[in-house]
């Protein structure tokens, strides 16, 4: 194990506040992908001491340097904010339905919800929650939206399989 590459990948992941492929670290690193994995995978495990505070995550097959959860608290007061942003429980419907709906057009999500969303998705998309993946191939060709890696890290989860099962039957 070399203890320069450990600290360069370490680095890297640092420097950026969005996940980084396998493909990214290879390339810059000059390693394979499966090397790459391998000293990650020894980050992993050096990050799961106790007296470190962040951990190395994986979201969707990028990697990323978080804070643990333990310090919550402490890095919420440090960073307490004078407006508000999270989000409206109309901007959460909204969410929900896309990340279990995805592809899904607006006019669907107006369908379930029974109200205009235009508004809600342009603040889902300005916070980067959820993205267009494209247009339908129907008449008038509408957007489909979709979530996020953004969405994987606000809500902790490493790919969309790990949604919990939904208990409204408009989900399944």
């Amino acid at each position: 194990m070399d203890l320069n590459i450990v600290a360069m990948l370490e680095a890297l992941l640092f420097s950026k506040d969005q996940t980084l492929s396998l493909k990214d670290l290879a390339g810059v690193t000059g390693l394979s992908e499966d090397e790459v994995k391998e000293y990650l995978q020894i980050m992993t495990e050096r990050y799961r001491d106790q007296s470190r505070g962040i951990m190395l995550k994986e979201y969707d097959g990028g990697y990323l340097l978080v804070t643990k959860e333990c310090f919550a608290g402490a890095i919420q007061e440090l960073h307490a904010q004078s407006q508000s942003s999270s989000l409206s429980p109309a901007a959460l419907e909204t969410l929900a339905i896309i990340a279990y709906k995805q592809p899904v057009t607006r006019a669907e999500i107006e369908e379930i919800r029974g109200v205009k969303a235009e508004k809600t998705l342009l603040t889902l998309s300005k916070y980067g929650l959820i993205q267009e993946l494209g247009r339908k191939d129907s008449i008038g060709n509408p957007i489909v939206y979709g979530t996020t890696k953004k969405f994987l890290q606000h809500f902790d989860l490493q790919d969309l399989s790990q949604l919990p099962e939904p208990e409204d039957p408009l989900f399944e």
